[in-house]
């Protein structure tokens, strides 16, 4: 394995860098990334995107995480974008996947329902006779700004996936309360009307997979809110004077910051060997799951370690740390928790 990014992979990130330092301000970067073909990046050149690849996907949210980026790209042009890819029919494709590249059109993504759980085999949402959804989807991140939604329910032993645009009959959409400046909404679903024409071709592996793309791009993220809570943690250890001298100077801040170290490198090798194997086409469900689950706590442990150095400044609304600390806590629990990935790599080794 080579993890050397190519030279167009390193244009990305260098030009991600640079974006998002000058735009460090702006609530809603969403329209400006589509001048860089960033809403587009999975989708192939025939269909209006970049035709990049999940290695390419994983860099830019990494820079995402590290600058603390709001908006809808992991769920519409990751999870959204994956699932249309692999699922949609021809028609479904030719008319959505264009319009999200051009950033005209975002599609979020409802799994959860009020079973909780990302496990498939939990989903509670049927289609009722004759062809119509009642229930509730929850946790529904940019369903505000979304004009579709992909909504997963059952039906017989499947699982299914329905494209509802979002100003549907009987389409709700309640705000929950969030620590993060992400908002994320429960949808309502109150005899929705579904027809052969909403329904995407695919089934349960398809999901799967779109899954596991989100769970890469969310541990990508935590990855690099971590790696930034790693550069200001040293950075203030540099210049804080404590006793005469910088506290960096001190050896158990010094052992505390190599363990940041050890963490946030120990998450990126894992996330990109799990990308590599993905691109590769080669088996990786346990690769995604021990990637998603090390970081869900690597990178926590990294913004805990980072508030005992900085103390009390790090929870100041000015301080970036508690907004970084806040979006490792969330990606953490976004396409699975440790506790479910757990368990795939559990299996994956002959414990379950």
């Amino acid at each position: 394995m080579d993890f050397r990014p190519s030279p167009a992979q390193q244009l990305l990130v260098s030009t991600a860098r640079e974006f998002l330092r000058k735009r460090a301000d702006d609530a809603a970067p969403w329209r400006a990334m589509a001048e860089l073909g960033w809403p587009g990046l999975l989708i192939p050149a025939d269909l209006g995107g970049s035709g990049g690849s999940l290695l390419d996907v994983v860099l830019l949210v990494e820079e995402l995480g590290r600058a603390g980026t709001p908006g809808p790209f992991v769920p519409s042009a990751v999870v959204a974008t994956s699932m249309l890819l692999r699922a949609g029919t021809l028609d479904q494709r030719k008319r959505v996947l264009p319009a999200m590249a051009a950033c005209e059109r975002i599609v979020a993504v409802a799994v959860l329902d009020d079973g909780g759980s990302f496990d498939l085999d939990r989903i509670s949402l049927a289609v009722d006779p004759p062809g119509r959804l009642s229930g509730r989807k929850l946790f529904v991140e940019a369903a505000d700004v979304a004009h579709a939604v992909l909504v997963l329910a059952r039906t017989g032993g499947d699982v299914a996936v329905f494209l509802l645009p979002t100003d549907r009959a009987g389409v709700g959409r309640i705000a929950l309360e969030t620590i993060g400046v992400e908002k994320v909404f429960a949808v309502t679903l109150d005899g929705v009307a579904v027809g052969a024409d909403d329904r995407l071709a695919g089934g349960r592996d398809d999901v799967i997979a779109a899954l596991e793309a989100g769970a890469l791009a969310r541990t990508a993220e935590m990855v690099g809110a971590a790696q930034r809570v790693l550069e200001l943690t040293v950075e203030h250890a540099k210049t804080r004077v404590q006793g005469g001298r910088p506290i960096g100077g001190y050896q158990a801040i010094q052992h505390a910051c190599a363990d940041l170290v050890r963490d946030v490198d120990a998450a990126r090798g894992l996330l990109y060997r799990a990308a590599w194997k993905l691109e590769e086409g080669a088996p990786a469900a346990a690769d995604v799951a021990m990637a998603k689950a090390y970081a869900g706590e690597a990178c926590l442990a990294v913004a805990r370690r980072g508030h005992q150095i900085f103390g009390a400044i790090g929870y100041c609304d000015e301080h970036p740390l508690h907004r970084l600390h806040k979006r490792i806590l969330a990606a953490s629990l976004d396409c699975g928790d440790a506790a479910l990935h757990l368990e795939t790599v559990a299996r994956s080794i002959g414990l379950v």
